[in-house]
């Protein structure tokens, strides 16, 4: 029986050793978690943030036959197949016949004054956003996060949400323009203003200080913690102590294989055709081709198309594609720009199918494109209709919705579940998470979701008709 080791304990080691064991895996699985914390649910970390989800909401189980060993992985002896560790303090050792990295990503800490100790630890008052830890860390009644890009957005709308004064600091005109383009990204920044956030545009910070930060320009932002949203990189350090190869991430082949044929790597630590592609779906696929693949199958890893959506409730926003494409003199752009509405839409086609495309302020748009985009298919020949196909409910909440339709396309979970799981008790949404691991995949169905809980409530005051 092979030996299995995995060294890092989030969502992609999680998926890895549940496939492993529903493809008939019969040896030993053990798995190196440097977090005192149980693996958890890393894109709903910002409902955790806001006060919506309670942190044991994002727990992942670990799949039965799988050991989690709490320890450090400080080396790997390639030739003695061992990784040595550190468990408070003490060595140990694990052996193995196969090693998986999913080490993830670290954060990018800025050479800013005053957000960190002598010995290279963050500051009080300083945090990164990570883990569920990082969100008990934001305290205090003032709040900076400094960065415009996607976890920035996303955790200032969290704050705000919980009623926090919260200051967004983008050293960009606006935030996510990169991405977004000049018109949308500035939709974005009203919507983030409108919903209570202040967004202070082209502006760096020089210093940290204990409830302060100092701009560029002299300017003082108030901020009893400061959050670093400035960031990520592959953490290939294990790798390239062990002589691996290591460009931007551990670099892997079509089977996840690093340049040792024993050692595997997957998540935001790897890089396969010559990208280190970061976020939870990459993941997922990732751990999924190789879960087929340690267990005998013919099988060879293909990037899903990148695409970003964003879960704040300040703004419905996707961004699918490279942004470049939009602007490429062979693609056909369809544009819808609503200013008085703070919404946006821009489509790049080519042969009827979506190269590219961003999307502020339209939901149901937001959804429809998301799901073309990712499959290739055409679009609708008409396309105005396609971006303004707004119901005045919910496709979630309308009561001739069909029970077999599924509301959460990562685990598979259809209205008819959920129902059901209301029925018995399950009346909130962590409790619907728990009984039948909805919004526990991409997070993108969560809204969904707390409409069906506001839904089936209020249909339930009114009469007490069976809910479906």
């Amino acid at each position: 029986m092979s030996r299995i080791l995995v060294v890092g304990n989030g969502p992609a080691a999680n998926r890895l050793v549940q496939h492993l064991h529903q493809h008939g895996h019969q040896g030993p699985v053990t798995v190196l978690a440097a977090e005192s914390r149980p693996v958890h649910h890393r894109p709903l970390l910002t409902s955790v943030l806001a006060g919506r989800l309670d942190p044991d909401a994002l727990r992942l189980p670990t799949p039965p036959g799988t050991r989690v060993e709490h320890c450090t992985a400080t080396a790997i002896d390639r030739a003695g197949r061992v990784v040595h560790a550190r468990r408070n303090g003490v060595p140990v050792t694990h052996p193995y016949d196969v090693l998986v990295l999913a080490t993830g990503a670290r954060p990018v800490i800025p050479a800013l004054p005053g957000t960190t100790l002598p010995d290279g630890r963050l500051a009080p008052g300083v945090t990164t956003l990570r883990t569920a830890d990082d969100c008990d860390r934001i305290t205090g009644g003032t709040v900076a996060v400094l960065g415009g890009g996607p976890l920035g957005v996303e955790a200032v709308s969290a704050l705000v949400q919980r009623h926090t004064p919260t200051t967004l600091v983008c050293a960009g005109p606006q935030p996510l323009h990169e991405r977004l383009g000049v018109t949308c990204a500035g939709l974005l920044g009203e919507r983030l203003e409108h919903a209570g956030v202040t967004v202070l545009r082209h502006r760096t910070a020089v210093r940290r200080l204990p409830d302060r930060l100092v701009l560029d320009n002299g300017a003082e932002v108030p901020a009893d913690t400061l959050v670093l949203c400035t960031g990520a990189e592959p953490d290939g350090r294990l790798a390239r102590a062990a002589r691996l190869r290591v460009r931007t991430g551990i670099v892997v082949d079509d089977e996840l294989r690093t340049d040792d044929s024993r050692i595997h790597a997957i998540g935001d630590c790897a890089e396969h055709a010559g990208r280190a592609t970061a976020g939870y779906e990459s993941a997922l696929a990732q751990a999924d081709t190789l879960a087929a693949v340690l267990t005998g199958r013919e099988v060879r890893h293909r990037p899903a198309r990148p695409i970003l959506r964003l879960r704040t409730h300040a703004a419905d926003l996707c961004s699918a594609g490279s942004p470049a494409a939009l602007d490429d003199p062979g693609v056909r752009t369809v544009v819808l720009v609503d200013r008085a509405g703070r919404r946006y839409a821009r489509l790049g086609l080519r042969d009827d199918r979506i190269v590219a495309a961003v999307v502020l302020g339209l939901p149901e748009a937001v959804a429809a494109v998301s799901h073309l985009y990712q499959r290739a298919q055409p679009v609708p020949s008409d396309r105005l209709r396609l971006l303004l196909g707004i119901r005045s409910e919910p496709p979630s909440a309308d009561t001739r919705a069909h029970p077999d339709t599924v509301v959460c396309r990562c685990n598979n979970v259809p209205r008819r579940r959920l129902a059901e799981a209301w029925r018995t008790g399950a009346r909130t949404p962590p409790a619907l998470a728990k009984a039948t691991r909805a919004t526990t995949g991409c997070g993108d169905c969560s809204g969904q979701v707390e409409e069906l809980c506001a839904h089936w409530a209020h249909a339930a005051e009114r009469e007490p008709e069976p809910i479906s």
